[in-house]
């Protein structure tokens, strides 16, 4: 049975995390142009959004619902919010065909929504047992039954261990290419007691799964191909003092933006070895936090998903 529009956004309960340093690291002109690359049910929009005078606000997503709850709850800005169904990768087209050149700002909460964790339907968690999908776009026809039923034993292994820096990664894949041999595996539940069957009791824990199913995750969805190229394009679409505040979850995402952000940010990026500069590279921002900001006790009690996030703050020259 299809879900409407009402009981969707009934059902999309997100907590936006760093919800005030991430509004206070986006340092709001209520002039200027926005950009939410990653827009979920608008969480953080809705706080943009309400601080804009003359501004305005271009709201990014790929899934359906999340899209859907945004335009609903965003609803009373009127023209000030601009809604595409993209990628955040593809930000550059979706400004072009809107007109807009530079912008003010930028954020990115590279997280999955509660709402897509919390849906069964969507297969995204190994709390529940459900089909095995992961699609944060659902008219994407690949999906985490495809990784796992028609992948080689070599490239589950390498997506485990690279995407989810899983140290069973060799076990899994072995048994998951066993157990599909038999009959496909068609359910996170079928997913879930294979990884356990591969650990360790004291390993076998609530957490165990969960490297191997972010790890699927970042493949089905691609969130990790061209990342660093979509964070560049970023800064260069910044005026002047416009800052891009991107919210990381896992440290393969925080390493690259890390290392994006310290070479926008540096006047040099020549080898330490070298004596002198050979490379003339010249900063085009600088870091507005040089260490991550990471949740409050408080926030941490509000939400414990809020854990392993870490915001990186960037302002354009």
């Amino acid at each position: 049975m299809k879900m409407n529009e009402n009981n969707i956004e009934i059902q999309f309960h997100h907590i936006p995390v760093m919800l005030d340093e991430c509004i206070n690291g986006l340092n709001i002109n209520p002039n200027g142009i926005y950009l939410d690359g990653t827009t979920g049910g608008a969480g953080h929009s809705s706080v943009i959004a309400s601080k804009l005078k003359n501004g305005k606000l271009v709201c990014i997503d790929k899934d359906d619902d999340a899209l859907s709850v945004a335009q609903s709850r965003l609803k009373p800005y009127g023209d000030k919010v601009i809604f595409a169904k993209s990628d955040f990768k593809d930000f550059e087209r979706v400004l072009d065909e809107n007109g807009i050149d530079k912008i003010d700002g930028i954020l990115l909460d590279l997280g999955v929504s509660s709402y897509q964790l919390d849906n069964a339907d969507r297969g995204f968690s190994y709390r529940f047992d459900a089909p095995l999908d992961m699609r944060m776009d659902k008219n994407q026809s690949f999906s985490a039954y495809d990784v796992v039923n028609n992948y080689s034993e070599h490239d589950i292994k390498r997506i485990l261990y690279n995407y989810g820096e899983e140290s069973f990664a060799h076990l899994i894949a072995k048994k998951i290419v066993e157990k599909r041999k038999i009959s496909p595996i068609k359910t996170t539940g079928q997913l879930k007691d294979i990884i356990i069957s591969c650990m360790p009791k004291k390993l076998q824990g609530i957490g165990a799964c969960k490297k191997t199913f972010q790890a699927i995750r970042i493949e089905v969805n691609g969130e990790l191909n061209g990342l660093d190229i979509a964070i560049e394009q970023m800064i260069n679409r910044l005026n002047s003092k416009g800052r891009l505040v991107i919210i990381t979850f896992h440290s393969l995402e925080d390493r690259i933006v890390k290392n994006i952000f310290r070479i926008a940010s540096a006047d040099c990026i020549c080898d330490k070895s070298l004596p002198v500069c050979i490379c003339h590279h010249k900063r085009c921002a600088k870091l507005v936090n040089n260490k991550p900001i990471t949740a409050t006790e408080k926030e941490l009690n509000n939400n414990p998903r809020s854990a392993s996030a870490k915001l990186r703050i960037l302002e354009k020259l």
